[in-house]
């Protein structure tokens, strides 16, 4: 019997910058709930890139994901969280052992 190759599944890691976990702690109660669920949606989409047409049609109404950059379709994205109220930057970083999301910036006004 020969063993499948492991091919990394969500949820996903996620790791903070220590300025965007230093913001994150600091935002309100109700900026971190929501950065908390946008997490939730994050860590466990099968691509937290939400690439393609309406690849992030099933997110809640609350969030969107798009590229930080139009040239850039596979480096930093933001999560647009509230119509722009909050939002949080971060790269998926897929590693072959250790894939992981890296928050480089958050922010909730």
């Amino acid at each position: 019997m020969t063993e499948e190759p492991h091919h990394p599944r969500p949820p996903w890691q996620m790791d903070w910058t220590a300025e965007a976990r230093h913001t994150f702690d600091t935002m309100p109660t109700d900026g971190r709930q929501l950065v908390v669920a946008a997490r939730a949606e994050l860590i466990t989409a099968v691509d937290p890139y939400y690439r393609g047409i309406d690849a992030d049609a099933h997110l809640p109404h609350w969030i969107s994901v798009r590229p930080l950059t139009s040239t850039s379709p596979g480096g930093e994205h933001i999560a647009d969280l509230a119509g722009g109220r909050g939002w949080l930057i971060y790269t998926f970083i897929r590693r072959h052992a250790e894939p992981q999301i890296i928050v480089t910036d958050a922010f909730w006004a």
